[in-house]
Order: C-alpha cells, then structure tokens, then sequence
C-alpha cells in the first residue's frame, strides 16, 4: 500500500504541476494556477499521514516506510526548485515571456549552482532523517526499527557522495572553451614577437594589373 502511495504521489505531483501551469499561462488564470501548484505538498501530508497510521495499526516498519520518508525529503529538498525551473520554462513557451536563464558551465559560477543544487539534497537527508527518527520513537522498539535506520545511512550517504561531485567544481572549476581571436590578443599584449603569423594573402587582382 506505501509503494502504490508513493507512486500514486509521484503522478500526482507531475499532474497537478502541469494542470497548474497550464491554468497560469494557457488558459490566463494565475489565480488557480498558483492555487493548484499549492496543492503539491498536501501530496506529502497524505503520504505521511498514510505511513503512520500504517505503524500505528501495527505494520512492522520496513523498507517500505523508509522509502516513503526518503521520498518526502527529496520533494522537500529539490521539489520547489523542479517547480521554479518548469515554470520558468513554461513562462517563457506559454506565456511569451523572456527565455530563463540557464544554469552556468564554467569556473566558480558552476560550483556554486551546484552547491545550492546539494543543499537541496542536505535539506531532504535532514528531513527523511527527522521522519525516520519520529518513526522509530513512536515505534519504540529496537529491533524493529533496524531497516529504518538503515534508510538513515543511506540518505546521509547519498548526502555525502553528492557533496564530494559538488566540491570537485570548486577544486577544479571547469574552464570555459578557449577563443583563439581572444587568445592572439593576449599574447600579443605580453610579447608582440609570439603572436602566430597569419598567413598572407596574395595580390588582389585589380593590384595586379596597376
């Protein structure tokens, strides 16, 4: 029943997002289209809710309840900015705005988007890790609680691995692609003999015949 809830979330999510941004920009009605992409974390309420009457009614605490915190906190941690982003998109497609702007490739820049792209992940390990505890407290019994506590060192793991990508961008900064006409002139500003010789072109016709 928690997998068939999750899923039926994960639709969800996706329906009322489209149904949202087509009401705001298709069909010129703001109002209901804010008011239907508002709707998106009553899914998570539901699925929470869902997940402790399921312990409360007696159901060991499995991998499934565990998956269910997880996916809670990854929609808490990069769901709004997936909504940002589409509706950004959608603005500019639906509604004739401007293009969004798109995330940066090169140097510095780079390492901080994707730093603020794995705090979304620190967010969603540090809410999946609050759910998980709740569970196990209300649980109250230890030794059935083992496979939520290993859904803890997953998320932190996951936390973890993402970080260390994160942190490579700032370590190593990806360099933009290199423009040749830019790099003749900076050469030539340091020592005018180093710049490459460009090839010389012959005679014009009309010279030819003068």
């Amino acid at each position: 029943m928690i997998v068939t809830l999750i899923v039926i979330c994960e639709v969800g999510f996706w329906v009322l997002l489209a149904a949202g941004l087509a009401a705001r920009y298709l069909l010129r009605m703001p109002r209901t289209g804010l008011a239907l992409l508002l709707c998106e974390p009553l899914l998570e309420v539901v699925l929470l809710v869902v997940t402790a009457v399921d312990l409360r009614n007696g159901a060991d605490p499995s991998w499934k309840h565990g998956l269910a915190a997880v996916y809670i906190g990854y929609t808490v941690g990069h769901g709004h900015r997936t909504v940002k982003w589409l509706d950004g998109h959608a603005a500019h497609r639906l509604g004739g705005g401007p293009p969004p702007p798109k995330p940066p490739r090169h140097g510095m820049a780079r390492a901080r988007h994707e730093g603020a792209v794995w705090l979304g992940t620190l967010v969603g390990a540090v809410v999946a890790t609050a759910l998980l505890l709740i569970a196990t407290w209300y649980v109250g019994d230890a030794g059935r609680t083992e496979s939520l506590k290993g859904w803890i060192l997953a998320a932190w793991r996951a936390v973890g691995i993402h970080g260390l990508i994160a942190l490579s961008y700032a370590i190593w900064p990806k360099k933009p692609p290199q423009d040749p006409a830019r790099e003749r002139s900076a050469v030539a500003a340091r020592d005018p003999e180093d710049v490459p010789d460009r090839p010389v072109r012959g005679p014009r016709k009309d010279e030819e015949q003068v």
